[in-house]
């Protein structure tokens, strides 16, 4: 009856579905730690520094989530042609590459961190070093679940998602009654450091063949190009992402910003539907770019299937939101933050949509949409930097503009909210067009 429903499905749903299920298992108990764990044992006074401090480690790991990227792409290449000796030689390279963004990691965190930990409101302890293991293995195990991903072994994957989760929990569990924030990134070591090991174990096969040389200058330039693109990309994402976070916690209220953490629990459910269909997504739309073959009805198959599910999401968490987060012990004041999740959710899909056909142009080398997504995340970057911060800005400003800011709560958590939206709405706009135009 399974291999009936696999050949109706084909591949792509088939395996979307099997990872789906595994993921959303895993799930379960990452959302029992999200509601329940982190807030039982971080105060009210920091818990809105966790997305903050999460957004800071990937910023800090941007180097070697680059490499990771363009590596997936090269990999899932190479398990196509079944060249295992030549990704034997490339996956060697990760280790090198993320040995040397280490250290270079080292030396930033040590400049900027206290300046981070500053403005959100968190004393430092052990910090640095946790977040440093959390940023460095959360975007090296990529890199090697991609071989796992590019040769379509996603049997392996959905085990290691089931397994992640009891893990994380675990180490969390053992950890934050003594630290809760240190705690919280020993938990985000842990799954990705467990990842690396057993890709590394399920690959012994394809990796016993003896390497073979993959530098060539073709190659290369071939890499620098997709590492410039995806740099491009990385960078002026993480650019908007880290100034959101940031100003959020900055200019809150230390509930506000707690209560934002709530909602977004509920409303990343459907970052993680995303991330399952992604996970799919680019080993195909990868094989049909180097056939020559239109990516563009999967990537809009996966966007409906994608708004229909956020759109279900939406309307469920608009009825019950507010009884669910009632059932929290600090219920009576999270209940209020109700509202968020939705317009939270929505915000997510769009995302969700945008990384659909950003990550699918970067698997078959594309990076002609770069021309509105770099402006665009700079630009809002900039603007809400500018709307918020205008006092330090006073004196380059019209006064009527800053009257005007003066005059509106552009601080609050409703007025974030709707910032991110209109940048959410403005970049899904601007992909559907390129997707449009593309033949």
């Amino acid at each position: 009856m399974l291999s009936k429903l696999h050949a109706r499905l084909g591949d792509f749903w088939w395996y979307s579905l099997m990872l789906f299920c595994a993921c959303r298992a895993a799930d379960l108990l990452n959302a029992f730690v999200g509601l329940w764990l982190v807030p039982k044992y971080v105060g009210k006074a920091e818990l809105g520094a966790v997305m903050p401090l999460t957004q800071f480690a990937n910023f800090l790991a941007l180097p070697i989530t680059i490499f990771a990227m363009a590596f997936m792409k090269e990999m899932t290449t190479l398990a196509t042609n079944g060249e295992y000796g030549k990704m034997k030689s490339l996956m060697r390279g990760v280790f090198v590459g993320a040995t040397v963004f280490l250290a270079l990691a080292l030396v930033v965190s040590r400049l900027t961190l206290p300046l981070l930990l500053e403005r959100i409101r968190v004393a430092e302890g052990s910090l640095g070093f946790l977040i440093l293991a959390a940023a460095f293995t959360g975007a090296t195990a990529p890199a090697f679940q991609n071989a796992l991903q590019a040769l379509k072994r996603f049997k392996t994957i959905s085990l290691l998602n089931i397994i992640g989760a009891p893990l994380r929990f675990l180490a969390m569990l053992a950890t934050m009654p003594f630290r809760a924030l240190s705690g919280y990134f020993v938990g985000q070591t842990a799954t990705p450091a467990f990842a690396i090991v057993a890709s590394v174990w399920s690959l012994r096969k394809e990796l016993s063949v003896p390497a073979e040389p993959y530098w060539t200058r073709d190659t290369f330039r071939q890499m620098a190009k997709l590492l410039m693109g995806i740099a491009a990309y990385y960078i002026a994402g993480n650019a908007l992402s880290l100034v959101e976070q940031t100003v959020l916690r900055q200019r809150l209220p230390d509930l506000d910003s707690a209560g934002y953490y709530m909602a977004t629990r509920f409303s990343d459910i459907a970052t993680f539907v995303a991330c399952t269909l992604m996970t799919v997504l680019f080993p195909f739309t990868a094989s049909l770019a180097n056939e020559g073959k239109s990516t563009r009805k999967l990537v809009v198959k996966s966007a409906l299937a994608m708004l229909a599910i956020g759109s279900l999401l939406a309307l469920a968490f608009a009825v019950a939101g507010r009884p669910i987060l009632a059932l929290h012990p600090d219920g009576d004041k999270y209940a209020e933050y109700a509202w968020a999740i939705p317009c939270l959710v929505g915000t997510s899909t769009l995302a969700a949509i945008q990384g659909f056909h950003t990550n699918t142009e970067i698997s078959a080398g594309r990076f002609a949409f770069l021309r509105w997504w770099v402006p665009i995340n700079l630009a809002f970057a900039a603007g809400l930097l500018l709307i918020t911060g205008y006092g330090y800005f006073k004196a380059y400003l019209p006064e009527t503009w800053c009257n005007f800011l003066a005059q509106h709560n552009f601080t609050s958590l409703s007025a974030m909210i709707a910032w991110f939206a209109v940048t959410s709405i403005a970049k899904t706009i601007a992909s559907l067009l390129e997707l449009m135009r593309q033949d």
